[in-house]
């Protein structure tokens, strides 16, 4: 949820002081930029759970294996979606929000 929610703010920073329009090219400059701190963050979580997934039959590792599984799995899906769906979504829903935000800057601005 954080990844989105700042991948969003990214989205509104880039036109509110960088000056790019709601436009494609806005939505794929954001996400790129968004890309390396998002993957870092899911590959070092990763890193750290590595020792359970890859040792199930350790002792002691009979609870905290499925935990790791599903964590791991969480962690692959949320950085998919939020790699390829977030940006979709706000291409689709966010355009009239991002205008009046846009708008409310130039309003203060004055």
């Amino acid at each position: 949820m954080r990844n989105g929610i700042l991948k969003v703010s990214h989205y509104i920073n880039l036109m509110r002081f960088e000056g790019e329009n709601f436009d494609h090219k806005m939505i794929v400059r954001g996400s790129l930029e968004r890309l390396a701190p998002v993957l870092m963050t899911a590959l070092v979580t990763a890193f750290a759970l590595a020792p359970l997934l890859f040792e199930a039959e350790q002792p002691g590792t009979e609870v905290l294996h499925p935990v790791a599984v599903v964590i791991f799995s969480g962690l692959i899906s949320s950085t998919l979606l939020d790699t390829f769906l977030t940006p979709v979504m706000f291409w689709l829903f966010g355009r009239e929000d991002a205008l009046r935000l846009m708008e409310n800057k130039d309003a203060e601005a004055l």
